[in-house]
């Protein structure tokens, strides 16, 4: 398997697939269950003042506006999951959304100048989790995870068009048991390993067309896949050792070491990021997150929204450079209130987050961050 990316390769990431190239003005140098669904009124597009503000500290400051996406009328947002940018600067946003609406769409495309542009995605309504574009020869796809409901992995075309899904790989085995067997709906210390519960949170792409699928909510495993979705491998398994997860929700491979290509996955109950090599082997751990929730990388910057309300941007070596909306007070009262911080936007204040769920680069450097909030909210952090 190669172990570096070239710049010109036809395997390129996520979100906006410029990874591994510099972008101008930028340095070179924590399980818990999902929320019961409330279903918001609908938003126009005059309803909502545009709030700017910065954050952020030293070179990396961002004018941020929680309003810039607005959906038209005939729609209302719904509890936001993940975010992703296709190379002409659209963006894509996937809503948890609710089972009982099911003529309403999961998934929303937007221009970079925040107006809305389609909606598609109804089938994956209640359970839409995972959202990522590839570019694959000259062509662009969605990649999208459902948590419940039908509790797949899929992949679309930009227009919403299912190329193909997956469910669960029945042949997965740690120890020599199968991580899925098939039984009865039972309550019992064991009930995590069935089937029902394969509950794939999110996906990352190797350089050779291959991908990997983290089972967050089910078997706290990353699954290797060929590049038709077929099973190959598994990683991991549920712990608080190295090379254990307590819910791996996101991950991403970190090509910034151009000596290895690692995965780094956001072990997010236990409060920390891991590093991995392709075939499983663990190489680093990294403490001192509030339940991080998954990976994006840009140059040598790495991104990672954590649930407890903040941000936080690390360099080519780890190291801290800025947190974003980071306020210990602030993110007290969250925690002490979360359902009621959750649900109602009046509580909510500008310049500061409640629970990122993902976030993503664009081209310009700039961050989209989208919130497990009831009601929604997607907000431009606009780099400064």
């Amino acid at each position: 398997m190669s172990q570096n990316l070239p710049l010109n390769s036809e395997s390129v990431s996520r979100r906006k697939f410029i990874q591994g190239v510099t972008v101008a003005g930028l340095s070179l140098g924590a399980g818990t269950s999902l929320a019961a669904q409330v279903s918001a009124p609908a938003i126009h597009t005059d309803d909502k003042t545009d709030s700017r503000k910065i954050v952020g500290e030293g070179d990396y400051q961002y004018q941020i506006s929680h309003d810039h996406f607005q959906l038209p009328s005939k729609f209302h947002w719904q509890v936001t999951h993940n975010v992703a940018v296709d190379g002409e600067g659209r963006v894509y946003v996937i809503h948890q959304g609710v089972s009982k609406l099911p003529d309403h769409p999961s998934i929303f495309v937007f221009g970079a100048d925040g107006k809305y542009i389609k909606s598609f995605g109804q089938k994956y309504q209640g359970g839409g989790h995972g959202l990522e574009v590839r570019k694959e020869g000259s062509d662009e796809f969605l990649y999208v995870t459902t948590v419940t409901g039908h509790r797949v992995f899929a992949k679309l075309t930009l227009d919403g068009e299912e190329i193909w899904e997956r469910r669960a790989p029945m042949q997965a085995m740690i120890d020599g048991k199968p991580i899925y067997p098939e039984g009865e709906n039972t309550k019992s210390i064991a009930e995590w390993k069935r089937r029902d519960n394969y509950k794939p949170t999110n996906i990352a792409f190797l350089d050779d067309g291959e991908f990997l699928v983290a089972d967050g909510y089910g078997a706290y495993v990353v699954h290797h896949h060929d590049k038709d979705g077929n099973y190959v491998s598994t990683m991991g398994a549920m712990g608080k050792g190295d090379g254990q997860f307590m819910l791996p929700h996101g991950l991403w491979v970190d090509r910034r070491n151009p000596e290895q290509q690692r995965v780094v996955i956001t072990d997010r109950s236990n409060n920390r990021l891991q590093w991995m090599t392709t075939e499983g082997e663990h190489l680093k751990t990294m403490g001192g997150f509030l339940l991080p929730a998954n990976i994006d990388i840009q140059g040598d910057l790495m991104l990672v929204p954590e649930l407890q309300a903040r941000i936080t941007l690390m360099d080519a070596d780890d190291n801290i450079v800025a947190r974003l909306g980071d306020d210990a007070a602030y993110r007290k009262k969250v925690l002490a209130n979360k359902k009621q911080m959750r649900g109602d936007s009046k509580l909510w204040q500008e310049g500061r987050f409640i629970h990122p769920h993902d976030a993503c680069f664009d081209a310009d450097g700039n961050i989209i961050v989208a919130e497990w909030v009831q009601g929604g909210r997607i907000t431009k952090l606009t780099r400064i």
